[in-house]
């Protein structure tokens, strides 16, 4: 297992917990080998923030063993042209680390305190390492905020804590101005950290996260600093953008654009969908297709979420499952799941067959038994929950899980008109090509060019994913290591299917995240 995947699995359980900052650990699993950042410098009135990388190596992969054994994880529109000038705004070249990755530099205090920083648009406050943090040693290998240097702080006081899977981060709100590139967003409220419960922050060689989430998932119901930047009007247009250069050998690692964009980092024009739930930055998505075939899972709509702060893409198990049997990925064989095809396979296609909602299915079977009003009410935190629970207990639900896969992977066969004998043996061979536990699915780097594209219809357009792109690699020569840039995320209705767009959906196509309008933009990166 990477700490990609290590990382990107607390991600997306943050994700399922709004307000409870899980999304904090998640981000440190895939930060902690980024080297260190060059000096500021200015050009043609724009700031921009050297950058270096660093490749994933296989010493990286053994750590994260170490680190997943510590703590477990339980995550219709118009193209258009928005008139947002050329790249008048403030440009924040962004770190890229084995295309997965992207930090970048802000300054606490008068005179300026340097943190390294996630930007990232799956959160919304600001928290650093407090000079009054004692006792966590993640404290002692991070700048760290001391109040008693900047003569613009003002105390707060209250108590802050954020809780996630399997520790917490604790301290006390502050407030003092923020420089982000050449822009100071003045007394600006932010978190303290004086208690880092886990071994992530150790790893971790980011200092603390900058969220650019909306206010509805702000811990403390603090403002953000995004809504104070256009607050004390020092952006000109309510926008910010993300080009993420997916060059693992380019010098470049990105760029982070307030107040604008940069046109030389996409091609043609930006397709606009409507953010259509406050929080996170949520959009709606429609069929998804591996090569030409459709999985039929979105075709009534799927909600996603675009995140910075997630390296990988995720989505439905049953749906992750059969684009890693069509890539070669090797993933858990699950005992469950073939265990299930066996007893069930021929019942669950005479029901379908036979006009019994899906739904209902495995219910019926007597494999899926649960409160649904329950379920409607909680929603993704109890998917959390059972994310959470130790694999003992989990393993109750398995076999309610694999039904739930196999149904929706029944009416695929059927859609492509399959017999029963084929799709029971179809079936059988997707079981083997389960996601493992923790997420990580590895292919033949000798097969990539004979991998299908994946593609997502945004707004009535296909956007596509090339095998190069969804590809994550590391290392060199007989060394190198292929990684799968999908992972499996299950979220029940109402709020699911869920998919997360990260980091290798947006290293594809230039985003645009539009406050003002509240609306997200997809063109070609360039």
């Amino acid at each position: 297992m990477s700490a990609l995947d290590f990382y990107t699995l607390f991600r997306l359980n943050s994700i399922l917990h709004p307000r409870m900052g899980n999304k904090i650990l998640l981000k440190a699993f895939c930060l902690w080998a980024l080297t260190c950042f060059l000096l500021p410098a200015s050009s043609n009135g724009l700031v921009r923030i050297g950058l270096k990388k660093r490749h994933l190596d296989l010493q990286t992969i053994k750590d994260a063993r170490i680190a997943r054994q510590e703590g477990k994880a339980g995550v219709g529109a118009s193209s258009r042209v928005h008139d947002l000038g050329s790249s008048d705004g403030d440009i924040i070249p962004l770190k890229n680390y084995l295309d997965a990755q992207y930090l970048g530099e802000i300054g606490i205090g008068s005179p300026p305190q340097n943190f390294t920083v996630v930007f990232d648009t799956g959160s919304s406050n600001l928290w650093v390492p407090s000079s009054k943090c004692y006792f966590s040693i993640a404290c002692y290998f991070h700048s760290k905020y001391k109040s008693s240097r900047s003569s613009t702080y003002t105390k707060n006081g209250n108590f802050c804590e954020i809780h996630y899977g399997s520790g917490s981060v604790s301290g006390f709100f502050s407030q003092d101005n923020v420089q982000v590139g050449d822009l100071v967003v003045k007394d600006q409220v932010f978190v303290e950290a004086t208690k880092e419960g886990s071994l992530s922050f150790i790893l971790g060689k980011f200092d603390g996260i900058l969220g650019l989430g909306f206010q509805e998932i702000s811990v403390g119901n603090v403002v953000p600093l995004w809504y104070n930047m256009i607050q004390q009007d020092l952006v000109d247009d309510e926008v910010f953008s993300f080009w993420l250069n997916r060059n693992p050998e380019a010098k470049e690692g990105g760029e982070l654009v307030f107040g604008g964009v940069d046109p030389k980092h996409f091609k043609g024009k930006h397709t606009y969908v409507p953010v259509t739930q406050k929080g996170y930055w949520q959009i709606n998505m429609g069929d998804f297709l591996i090569g030409k075939h459709s999985t039929g899972l979105c075709e009534g709509g799927c909600a996603a979420i675009v995140d910075s702060g997630t390296s990988l893409l995720a989505g439905p198990t049953p749906i992750i499952t059969e684009i890693n049997h069509a890539i070669g990925a090797e993933g858990l064989v699950s005992a469950e799941c073939k265990e299930v095809v066996s007893h069930y396979g021929d019942l669950i296609w005479e029901l379908i067959i036979s006009g019994v909602q899906p739904s209902k299915v495995c219910t019926q079977l007597g494999l899926c038994i649960f409160n649904e009003a329950k379920s409607a009410r909680t929603g993704i935190e109890s998917v959390v929950e059972k994310e959470n629970k130790e694999k003992s207990s989990a393993g109750n639900d398995l076999p309610c899980t694999a039904c739930q896969m196999l149904v929706i992977w029944v009416q695929n066969q059927l859609r492509e008109k399959a017999t029963k004998e084929t799709a029971i043996n179809y079936l059988d061979k997707l079981c083997e090509s389960l996601p493992s536990p923790m997420g990580q699915s590895s292919i033949d780097c000798n097969s990539i060019s004979t991998m299908p594209n994946i593609t997502f219809t945004i707004g009535d357009k296909p956007f596509s994913l090339t095998p190069e792109q969804y590809i994550l690699k590391t290392g060199e020569g007989i060394a190198q290591v292929c990684i799968s840039g999908f992972m499996a995320l299950d979220v029940p209705p109402p709020r699911g299917p869920l998919w997360i767009l990260g980091d290798v959906f947006m290293g594809a196509y230039h985003t645009i995240f539009d406050y003002g309008n509240l609306e997200v933009g997809f063109a070609e990166a360039a």
